[in-house]
């Protein structure tokens, strides 16, 4: 790959980042807040919904967090069998 290509491919790479970082942001605002905002009497949240809305974000995190590592397990052990069937 060029230098210019790897730049080119470098800022895709990191513009799609950008793009899923929102989105699971996006995710995580409207999951938690469709499961904790029952009502609309104050402005504020009340001390139940903070409650809700932080254990619920944590979850959230904690998940993606080990579907990521999950991923990543499956992976290298997708590239180590193909690894070990072309010494074949």
């Amino acid at each position: 790959m060029t230098p210019v290509q790897q730049q080119d491919f470098l800022q895709h790479l990191e513009s799609q980042q950008r793009k899923d970082s929102l989105a699971m942001y996006n995710n995580l605002v409207f999951r938690c807040f469709d499961e904790c905002s029952k009502s609309f009497r104050s402005k504020r949240l009340d001390d139940g919904e903070t409650k809700c809305i932080n254990v619920c974000a944590e979850k959230y995190i904690k998940l993606t967090s080990r579907v990521a590592l999950r991923f990543q397990d499956i992976q290298q052990q997708k590239a180590k069998d193909e690894a070990a069937g072309v010494q074949r």
